[in-house]
Order: C-alpha cells, then sequence, then structure tokens
C-alpha cells in the first residue's frame, strides 16, 4: 500500500545528471525534462503536475525538490484521498492541545515541518470544498491556524500539488473551487501518458529490468523478441507504474536469463487491447498492406530502424531487406 506521508527523499548522487530519474529519449519526455529544469531552478512557489495515473507525477515532485535551491530543507509529502476531511486538515495545518478528541498536545503541521522546502499535495483533486477554502487562503498568504488556534503561523515553502482528474471540468460541475484552481496553476506541467512516449518503452524496461536485477539478486539479460513485441502492443493503461509491476512480477517468477512473452501472462488478454487482424472479404493487397506497416512504424519510431524493427517484430536486418525492396514508396 502507498504510504500516506513521506518527509524525504533519497540523497542526490553527485555524478546523475539532472532529472535523469526520468528515463527516456522521446520528445515528450525530453521537453517535460527541460521545462521541469527550469521549474526547480526558479524561486515559483506553485507547481501543479497533471496525467493519468502512473505517469510518475510523484517521482516528477522529488526531482523537482531535489534540483531545486530547497534540496537540503524537507520534502513532505501527503497522499490527500487517503484521509477525511478532518485528519487531512491536521496533519497539514497541525493542531492545539482539546482541537478536538484526542488532542492532547500541540502538533505541528506538514505546511510547518516543511518550513523552507516543498510541500507535495498528492491528489489534491480529491479535498473538500471546506478544504479547499482553507487551502486557498494559505495558497493566497502563505500562512493559516492550526486547528483550534487564535494566531496565523507564515511559512516559505513550495506548493507542488498533483492530480489525474480534469480540474477544469470539476470547476465546470462545481466540485472544485475556480479560485483555488487558477491559483494552483501558474505553472502547470502536463505529465505524458506511456502511449505518447514512442521510443521510450524499451528504454524503460531495460531501466527495470537492471533495477530489479540487483534488487533480487537476478541475471536476467534479455527480452526474447516476441516479448518485446507483446510489451510494446500493450496499450499500457496503467502507464509506467503498470510497466513496472509487469517487468518486477516477470524478474520474480522466471527461472530463465531471458524473459519470453510466458513471463508476462497479464498482458495476453487486456481490456482495450486491439483486436487481432481479420482479413476483410475483398482481400487485400498484401505488398501494400507491408509498405504501409513499414511506413507507420518508421513515422512511430521517428525514424528509427532499430525501434521500428522491434514494433513489427522484425531484426534490424529483415527490416533493412524490406525497405531494399520498397525503396520507391518507403
Amino acid at each position: 500500500m502507498e504510504n500516506r506521508f513521506r518527509n524525504q527523499v533519497d540523497p542526490l548522487p553527485e555524478d546523475r545528471p539532472p532529472f535523469a530519474e526520468l528515463v527516456g529519449e522521446s520528445d515528450a519526455i525530453c521537453g517535460i525534462k527541460a521545462l521541469l529544469e527550469k521549474i526547480a531552478a526558479s524561486p515559483a512557489s506553485t507547481v501543479l503536475l497533471f496525467g493519468e495515473s502512473g505517469t510518475g507525477k510523484g517521482l516528477i515532485a522529488e526531482e523537482i525538490h531535489r534540483y531545486s535551491a530547497r534540496a537540503s530543507r524537507p520534502f513532505q509529502h501527503i497522499l490527500c484521498s487517503a484521509l477525511p476531511e478532518t485528519l487531512l486538515e491536521s496533519e497539514l495545518f497541525g493542531h492545539e492541545p482539546g482541537a478536538f478528541t484526542d488532542a492532547r498536545q500541540r502538533k505541528k503541521g506538514l505546511l510547518e515541518l516543511a518550513a523552507g522546502g516543498t510541500v507535495f499535495l498528492d491528489e489534491i483533486g480529491e479535498i473538500t470544498h471546506a478544504l479547499q477554502v482553507k487551502l486557498l487562503r494559505f495558497m493566497e498568504d502563505r500562512a493559516f491556524r492550526r486547528l483550534g488556534g487564535t494566531g496565523d503561523i507564515r511559512v516559505d515553502v513550495r506548493v507542488i500539488a498533483a492530480t489525474n482528474r480534469d480540474l477544469e471540468r470539476a470547476v465546470q460541475d462545481g466540485s472544485f473551487r475556480a479560485d483555488l484552481y487558477y491559483r494552483l496553476t501558474v505553472l502547470p506541467v502536463r505529465v505524458p501518458p506511456l502511449r505518447e512516449r514512442q521510443g521510450d518503452l524499451p528504454l524503460l524496461v531495460d531501466h527495470f529490468v537492471a533495477l530489479f536485477n540487483a534488487e533480487f539478486g537476478r541475471r536476467v539479460r534479455r527480452l526474447s523478441r516476441t516479448a518485446k513485441s507483446r510489451l510494446e502492443s500493450h496499450p499500457w493503461p496503467g502507464n509506467v507504474r503498470e510497466l513496472k509491476n509487469v517487468v518486477e512480477r516477470a524478474l520474480l517468477l522466471s527461472e530463465s536469463e531471458q524473459l519470453t512473452p510466458e513471463d508476462f501472462p497479464a498482458l495476453a488478454a487486456v481490456p482495450g487491447a486491439p483486436p487481432a487482424f481479420e482479413l476483410p472479404p475483398e482481400g487485400i493487397d498484401l505488398k501494400q498492406l507491408e509498405r504501409d506497416l513499414v511506413v507507420q512504424a518508421l513515422q512511430r519510431s521517428g525514424g528509427n530502424r532499430s525501434h521500428a524493427a522491434r514494433l513489427l517484430g522484425l531484426s534490424r536486418r529483415q527490416l533493412r531487406y524490406r525497405l531494399e525492396k520498397l525503396p520507391e514508396e518507403s
């Protein structure tokens, strides 16, 4: 189960380049890395990360903190959907003795504990209207009161919020305050889903294989061509988190140094996966179909022939042979 709180990030290796934990070389991920470097170095006090579940918003929040001037100060992470309103308010703002039942002593909230550092409000779209009002006041004045308190407390923190909800739509249907939405979206960052990160999946697989080899003491050296094809044809509704879990399971259960399709049984029948090709009643022009598939693979891989070959279940040599057969079309 995911922790509701986290108050630190792992130390930063001196030789690691900025945002190296965001594995990938696609245009989508390179663009977001460049933007995040600027945000981390800026004095911006509010950042909103939005995107589908499993795209890595928590990792990005940690990386922004690591590469900011606040890196030596605390990083406080709270999962807003994990607590009822009263407890969430107490965790954020703290409380005074007698503020509610069992409040026997003063408690500092995460905003206060993060002074000089970063607070990561994960799943912010799930907080109630009442708490939205109090959070808005803090966002505007950087001041708050503990539950049961009478005096304002001012803190200097960077707030990074994250959501997989469409907050614009939530504003329209009245479930999220417009004024808080506008306060949060000073620096909005859309985190792309895995399906938009063309070419990154093999790099991510290699990264996770190396990670779990080290963790589990395994020596998996490669994936079979058919296993790679299965991974690349999967729609990945759970994004990078789903990919990581799938690779972890495969390494835990496989007894070979090569992963095969049998090591990924959960990908065999996924809701929403594209159906197998069916020959239309009128038939097809096989040569034209082959040309179209080669062209699509090259387009999807950004011209990277090795990746295009993997998408087609071919070796690079086999792809080159087909390109030589169709020089005028492709």
